[in-house]
């Protein structure tokens, strides 16, 4: 089946579908983006993804492209057309198409719209999830705004392929002080060595990710202790487990970290509880 993008209004088969070369997200990064996790062709943890786009474009200075009414039927029509049962869908709003000039276009400049979806192997997601993966760590060198999700991802993307080269599933960024912020597209997680359940606070403006939120509810409800403190490399080394979080990952066990094992090498009793906790729930209540 060939797949559909909704470009700037209008429904394309994907290898025909386009923005202009003076976009300002080609030529600045200048757009956000955001992701759903889609579980039986609903939409996951809708809210959270919907006010995050919301707050991303208004630190940004844009506006919605459309009322969220409207945006909601966009992203589920790309989901049907598409035939996603279950997978992600993708939508990138940019300031759109204007001249080459850093200052902002002329007020009135309609915003670029593009929505894409994909399905994705869940079997083969829970299979990985059930051994554990790796990660490894390099340092932060990203600017200082990371909790608006912008498309301007390239030392993600440096990060990521370094993972890739070393045979890991992500790479974990530290900061100058030694500290974990978080992963090239993920929250980072620990259960340390005194079992209290671990992740950077949102203060450092990290990403805000939805589902770290949908963790951090959970967690109380299994009576597992948690706190948004940072943790150090070695802190993670030492951990009786770790994890990573995001709408693409869900819950995955880290079981090492730069080559070192993490506990006993094996996903570990609070990472798999939450990892199915969370599924259970996404799944739930998906729109």
């Amino acid at each position: 089946m060939s797949r559909i993008a909704y470009v700037n209004g209008t429904y394309r088969p994907h290898g025909e579908a386009s923005v202009h070369i003076e976009d300002r997200g080609f030529q600045f990064a200048d757009g956000v983006y955001e992701v759903w996790g889609v579980f039986d062709g609903r939409l996951a943890d809708f809210d959270g993804h919907m006010t995050r786009l919301e707050r991303s474009l208004t630190e940004l200075a844009m506006a919605l492209p459309m009322s969220r009414a409207a945006l909601t039927l966009v992203l589920k029509e790309t989901v049907r057309r598409n035939k996603v049962r279950d997978g992600l869908v993708y939508i990138q709003v940019t300031r759109g198409t204007a001249r080459r000039d850093h200052v902002f276009p002329a007020p009135g400049t309609p915003p670029s719209v593009v929505v894409t979806a994909r399905s994705v192997d869940r079997r083969a997601q829970l299979a990985r999830a059930q051994k554990g993966v790796a990660v490894i760590t390099r340092p932060d060198i990203r600017w200082g705004r990371c909790d608006i999700k912008t498309v301007g991802l390239l030392p993600n993307v440096l990060a990521k392929q370094a993972a890739r080269e070393a045979g890991a599933a992500e790479a974990w960024l530290v900061d100058s002080d030694g500290l974990v912020t978080e992963g090239g597209s993920t929250n980072a997680w620990i259960v340390d060595e005194h079992g209290v359940l671990r992740t950077r606070d949102t203060g450092a403006n990290i990403l805000r990710g939805i589902t770290r939120a949908a963790v951090m509810a959970l967690a109380p409800e299994h009576q597992i202790r948690i706190e948004e403190r940072a943790f150090s490399v070695d802190e993670a080394r030492r951990a009786r487990e770790a994890f990573f979080t995001a709408a693409s990952a869900f819950v995955t066990p880290v079981i090492s970290i730069d080559g070192q094992r993490v506990g006993d090498g094996k996903p570990g009793p609070v990472t798999r509880a939450l990892a199915e906790a969370y599924l259970a729930n996404a799944s739930a209540s998906a729109i």
